[in-house]
């Protein structure tokens, strides 16, 4: 494990293997231990870095920060401090809006983008769900995600699965509740015909958080776009049918 200093906050994060580099983000509230499978895989051949963004994992956790173009900025600038050049960004869930706004404003510095499971615009104008689901957190935190977090995963995914990441979220604390108020104001579509990096998006068959109409539209929206479904698994494909995942991913690559 390492740190890097970006804009004023030690971000952590690992840093295995040589090649064609590929950098990890996790959706809200886990970190980029998500990525473990994937990781142990791709590093006999590529240069793997998973990230914990800003509030998550054993990264610092800033008073401040919590939008999706902020996080991006981390990104991007995270990127130049460790002197990686045209990775491709893969992100899971919430990860994907940050690595559709880095595509658009650094298509330079990429070499392509794999959202995963990615809300994009699936949550623009909900205020009244998120305003619910943060007046449950706030009321009950453990308890509201020990309801929600499930439904992220295949139905007969493993209880200690779904457990970890509670836990994961539970030690991000609530500053990281700034990206759901975030995510209701966010619709990229008008401007999703200005990503010119490669594109692939892989999404799990099974998604209740997401549906698969979501990725269908950005597809349309992107130039040469193009997308993959990851049979029997839920929102969190990567570690829902990681096997199956990591495959699909490596087609994407190539």
């Amino acid at each position: 494990m390492a740190f890097a200093m970006v804009r004023g906050n030690r971000l952590a994060y690992e840093d295995h293997g040589a090649g064609r580099p590929l950098v990890f983000l996790h959706g809200w509230g886990t970190s980029g231990r998500v990525w473990d499978a994937q990781a142990v895989d791709l590093v006999a051949d590529h240069r793997v870095i998973t990230l914990d963004l800003r509030g998550c994992g054993r990264s610092d956790r800033p008073a401040t920060g919590y939008t999706i173009a902020e996080v991006t900025r981390d990104v991007l600038e995270f990127l130049d401090g460790v002197g990686v050049e045209r990775p491709v960004l893969i992100g899971s869930s919430i990860a994907g809006s940050f690595l559709v706004e880095a595509a658009l404003a650094a298509p330079d510095r990429l070499g392509g983008i794999v959202p995963v499971d990615a809300g994009v615009h699936h949550f623009v104008g909900r205020h009244k769900e998120i305003d619910q689901l943060l007046a449950a957190l706030r009321a009950d935190r453990a308890g509201t995600l020990a309801d929600f977090v499930p439904r992220w995963y295949r139905p007969d995914a493993a209880t200690a699965l779904i457990d970890r990441t509670v836990r994961q979220i539970l030690d991000a604390g609530c500053l990281i509740d700034g990206l759901l108020v975030d995510q209701a104001g966010y619709d990229p579509r008008p401007r999703l015909g200005g990503i010119t990096v490669p594109t692939h998006f892989l999404h799990g068959e099974l998604d209740t958080e997401v549906p698969l109409s979501i990725p269908q539209e950005c597809v349309e929206l992107i130039p040469g776009a193009r997308m993959t479904v990851v049979e029997g698994a839920g929102h969190m494909a990567q570690q829902d049918r990681a096997d199956l995942f990591t495959r699909a991913l490596r087609d994407a690559l190539r």
